[in-house]
């Protein structure tokens, strides 16, 4: 399975393992790796976990070094290439991307799992304005760059948290679970320049630490960080209304064989053609 840990298919695709999850559940377990990988302790973990999913450091960072898995996991990089071109939509961080139409009852389905957009934000009318749009979902793995960044010009609303447990966002665990409306989420509402409304949720997973979205109420730019996750691979959703974007043609070509690798900044879509855009 592609990017799919051994940990993950023994937890998600055996018996055993699924007894065990449920545990780590309940228990909350998954807070002793946490504080693990928090301590002074997990540094010795970060040059084979490097070199495991190709990660290359600069020159910089391996002379300053990190004082934990934490600090490393949620290291920054010199610079990120954006696509600045008004019309183009962007990606809005490293990972792999698919994309889900979302029906006339606001709902879309992932593998053998079916989502409503009010359970997604726990919000009905907020849902309901995006039927007949696009799901376009986002996931990054363990070698992914795991900070993000605005997709476009505009202004960002609230950050709505909402609670919840930190399943696996690998596709086996997809599988098993629905599970974007039981982890740990983090959305907000973007009025953007060329896009319309744009609702952008993060997704907590399996021993992720954190979800950082330090802004909110302000007027934000394409390419500018917008937050990032700690400690393990996680998810970003974003959520388009009817006849707003466009991906590019090769995306979607690419779609039809399961998730397209992207990089943040990247040209992924384009803006809907006006006499077809919604007014």
């Amino acid at each position: 399975m592609k990017n799919t840990s051994l940990a993950v298919q023994f937890l998600y695709g055996t018996v055993l393992g699924r007894i065990l999850l449920k545990g780590i559940m309940v228990t909350h377990a998954d807070r002793i790796a946490v504080a693990f990988l928090h301590s002074r302790w997990s540094k010795p973990i970060i040059e084979p976990y490097a070199k495991r999913h190709g990660i290359t450091l600069n020159p910089e960072q391996q002379m300053q070094g990190f004082r934990t898995y934490r600090d490393f996991f949620a290291r920054t990089r010199e610079t990120v290439e954006v696509d600045h071109i008004p019309e183009h939509l962007i990606s809005p961080c490293d990972g792999w991307l698919s994309a889900y139409p979302i029906a006339a009852d606001s709902s879309f389905f992932i593998k053998n799992s079916h989502y409503k957009l009010s359970d997604l934000l726990q919000d009905a009318v907020l849902a309901r304005k995006f039927e007949g749009g696009q799901c376009l979902i986002f996931r990054l793995c363990a070698s992914d760059y795991h900070h993000y960044c605005y997709i476009d010009d505009g202004y960002q609303g609230e950050n709505h948290e909402i609670p919840g447990v930190l399943h696996s966002v690998q596709p086996i665990a997809c599988e098993k679970y629905p599970v974007y409306v039981l982890n740990r989420r983090s959305w907000t509402l973007m009025a953007t320049k060329h896009f319309g409304p744009v609702v952008q949720t993060e997704i907590g997973a399996l021993v992720v630490g954190g979800i950082c979205n330090p802004r909110k109420n302000l007027r934000v730019f394409r390419g500018m960080e917008k937050g990032h996750f700690e400690l393990a691979g996680s998810t970003i959703v974003l959520l388009f209304q009817k006849n707003q974007i466009e991906l590019c043609p090769d995306i979607q070509n690419q779609l039809k064989n399961g998730e397209v690798q992207v990089h943040e900044g990247m040209w992924i879509g384009t803006q809907a053609a006006k006499e077809h855009a919604a007014p």
